[in-house]
């Protein structure tokens, strides 16, 4: 009877494999099911826009061209006009023409602009910078003083821009021929088409 109960017995060994197993797999079947249950987290999508870089402080500092007697002739005195850079470049130019016209507040400079000149527009275009003036511009003064307006103007204009074309326009039409003694004006302006063919 002992004998029989001995042969009944199963070994240690084999419960134990078989617990193994059991654990095993029950732990396989609760990963598979947890992580099932989890949405995958989207990858965030590539930023595809372009960047439009900011205007920095430089571009955005015009100047207003003042005149400067050297004991012969005439020189161009460049003063900065402040203004915000989130200011557009039309705006700063606008602003520049304005202290133009409103006459210099240092003693040290002139100007051969005519008192009461307005400015009616100034518009960056694609092909340059168009000025439009009121007819005061046209009055009073020679040739020198003619040249100089012209080139205050001309210098103001290109402050953002030294190379871009200028036309310059009184009461909405091309300036061509400036002051009683006949300052021809080929327009469009450049600094250097000025440079060649004018002196202060």
């Amino acid at each position: 009877m002992a004998k029989q109960q001995r042969n009944h017995r199963t070994p240690v060994g084999v419960i134990a494999g078989i617990a193994a197993v059991a654990v095993a797999a029950g732990g396989g079947a609760a990963w598979w099911t947890w992580n099932s249950t989890q949405s995958p987290t989207p990858s965030p999508a590539p930023n595809t826009a372009q960047q439009v870089p900011p205007v920095s402080q430089a571009e955005q500092t015009a100047q207003t061209f003042w005149l400067r007697s050297t004991g012969n002739k005439l020189e161009l005195v460049p003063k900065p006009i402040a203004t915000t850079a989130d200011r557009p470049p039309s705006t700063a130019l606008e602003t520049a023409f304005n202290n133009l016209l409103a006459g210099p507040n240092d003693p040290s400079v002139s100007t051969t602009i005519p008192r009461g000149t307005k400015l009616r527009s100034v518009k960056m275009e694609n092909d340059g910078i168009h000025v439009d003036l009121s007819e005061q511009f046209t009055t009073g003064g020679g040739s020198a003083s003619m040249t100089g307006r012209v080139a205050q103007v001309l210098y103001t204009a290109t402050s953002l821009q030294p190379n871009a074309q200028v036309w310059i326009d009184v009461e909405g039409k091309p300036l061509e021929v400036l002051g009683g003694e006949g300052l021809v004006l080929e327009q469009p302006l450049t600094r250097q088409s000025f440079q060649q063919n004018f002196t202060l």
